[in-house]
């Protein structure tokens, strides 16, 4: 308690330096995580925290310091309570994860419990483990919602597809006299910080059970068949790095991780958990990971459906118009070297066409002749293909007058490969191209796939998607 007054007294003689000073100490007390055993702050670092941490965090001056933290790596030493049903020993390929509290008006937890399992079928629930925190401290509360979970889905708690879980109120920071940022009123930054909590308390749990990771919020709906829709996502993504993927633009709903960054994340956010919401803290964590640009997919895959907000039953009527519910035919777009010769504007460059997130690619006056290419790091069968050019905002930023043709017969050293023959196979139609059935069009494997400028024009070019479904993996 001294020392806490003399650092007061210290704060005001440096007010001048109290931002660069501050931002020393949160890298400070990075390190000192490091050596806490339990892997858990202690009382005295809790307040510590409390006093020094700032919400002004610094993704770009702290990341290679926070990458560094090897011992991140570790779990956080807490006894869990099973409440129904345990992990099973063979990993599965993404577990779902869920916190829920008592709310003063409505209950969504059952129905978003069905609806992950009624939206997947039988092969992809295999795959899928499902993992529910009970994170209030109402033991009455948590006894029947126990209850009403194994009475409708017991079948899935046998197969181990689901878990319930508790954490005991002793392992809890303190959650009184906390910062009020952002003028926050007390039970509001109370609510919040618990959250973040509870959070890391799921993120420590389910560090193990799969290769990913989402999380969603109790009072989510599912697209049908989504998890195939995530892994053709993370296929499209093979070779590059990232921290997040996003399916769902709403708070914490929808937001998937690599398993093996969970520990980090869990230790993240208890140690800055009475700074700001969740959502907002997950912005810092992907900036000190090194992925600086948001990677959000559509459609969205999750549905907030909930009326009343967790906190103290407020309407809360968020709703993600990205969203379809039925099942949708997402892209496979496999790997493939990407390359134009027109002149690109800015950062707009060619691969930013080729996925199925927010961005596209942009090209100044195309001439006769020029071209947008893509070479398939294997040759593949297509089934469909599906090209979109202009914005809504820029709808003359269109092809005017192009065509599509797929190759074969690739030559080339690996970054200058091309194909030798090509066929077309149509012109575009006010900017847009789109053919199904390829595979009983083309009779060949194919190498490559490129989108010809066959007419000068003087307005520039965004190619904002190119899809790419395929039938089968070629023969090699």
């Amino acid at each position: 308690r001294h020392n806490l007054k003399h650092f007061d007294k210290m704060r005001c003689l440096r007010k001048r330096s109290a931002v660069s000073f501050l931002g020393i100490l949160v890298v400070c007390l990075l390190f000192m995580n490091l050596y806490i055993e339990d892997g858990y702050v202690l009382e005295g670092d809790k307040e510590l925290i409390r006093e020094t941490a700032t919400h002004q965090l610094n993704p770009e001056r702290y990341v290679h310091s926070f990458k560094d933290l090897s011992n991140f790596s570790g779990s956080i030493n807490i006894s869990y309570r099973y409440l129904a049903g345990t992990p099973l020993p063979r990993k599965r390929y993404l577990t779902i994860g869920l916190s829920s509290v008592k709310r003063k008006k409505g209950n969504y937890l059952l129905e978003t419990i069905k609806s992950i399992f009624e939206q997947s079928s039988y092969e992809e629930l295999k795959e899928i483990a499902v993992v529910v925190q009970l994170a209030d401290f109402d033991s009455a509360w948590c006894e029947g919602m126990v209850q009403d979970i194994s009475q409708k889905f017991a079948h899935h708690i046998i197969a181990g597809r689901l878990i319930v879980i508790h954490v005991p109120e002793d392992y809890y920071p303190v959650l009184d006299g906390l910062k009020r940022n952002y003028n926050d009123p007390e039970d509001r930054v109370k609510f919040r910080s618990k959250q973040n909590v509870d959070y890391a308390f799921l993120l420590n749990f389910c560090a193990n059970l799969s290769d990913y990771y989402v999380m969603l919020e109790d009072d989510v709906r599912c697209s049908k068949n989504f998890l195939t829709a995530v892994k053709k996502v993370i296929t499209s993504r093979e070779g590059s790095y990232w921290v997040t993927l996003e399916f769902s633009k709403l708070g914490y709903i929808g937001k998937l991780y690599h398993s093996h960054d969970l520990p980090r994340l869990a230790h993240f956010l208890l140690m800055f958990y009475q700074e700001m919401p969740c959502d907002w803290l997950l912005i810092h964590f992907r900036g000190l990971l090194a992925q600086k640009e948001v990677i959000r997919f559509k459609p969205s895959l999750f549905q907030h459906m909930g009326y009343y907000s967790s906190y103290k039953g407020a309407e809360n009527k968020l709703k993600d118009d990205d969203f379809e519910e039925e099942s949708f035919d997402i892209p496979d777009n496999p790997p493939a070297n990407l390359h134009t010769n027109m002149n690109v504007f800015e950062n707009y460059e060619a691969s930013k066409a080729y996925s199925s997130i927010d961005e596209y690619f942009w090209g100044k006056a195309p001439s006769t002749g020029d071209f947008y290419g893509i070479v398939f790091e294997k040759p593949i069968k297509i089934s469909k293909i599906k090209v979109v050019t202009g914005t809504e905002d820029r709808q003359n930023d269109i092809l005017h007058h192009g065509a599509l043709e797929v190759g074969e017969k690739i030559v080339g050293s690996k970054k200058g490969r091309q194909c030798t023959t090509y066929l077309r196979l149509g012109e575009f139609k006010n900017g847009n191209f789109e053919i199904t059935d390829v595979e009983h069009k083309v009779l060949f494997d194919i190498n490559c796939m490129r989108i010809l400028v066959t007419k000068s024009q003087k307005e520039w070019l965004i190619i904002r998607s190119i899809s790419v479904w395929t039938s089968q993996t070629a023969n090699q």
